[in-house]
């Protein structure tokens, strides 16, 4: 699973909400890291944002997040084509 994580997007985010410090790249044989997998399930698993925004890399839209609910609904005009 952790191949699939976005480093650079995983970075970015720890950054902003001053998390555990994130490696600036995957640990070889991180499987045996335990102080490495601590911060990985820390980042991934623990931390709740309950006010703020997602972005959407690709088109840069934001979401607002409310109460820890993000609202990814699109409004009538983003759904007319």
């Amino acid at each position: 699973m952790i191949p699939k994580v976005e480093w650079a997007a995983l970075l970015e985010a720890a950054n902003t909400l001053h998390q555990a410090e994130v490696p600036k790249e995957q640990v070889e044989g991180y499987e045996c890291d335990e102080a490495f997998l601590h911060k990985m399930h820390h980042v991934l698993l623990e931390v709740e944002v309950l006010e703020g925004t997602l972005q959407c890399p690709e088109s840069g839209r934001l979401f607002p997040i409310s109460r820890g609910i993000p609202n990814m609904l699109l409004s009538d005009e983003e759904t007319e084509s």
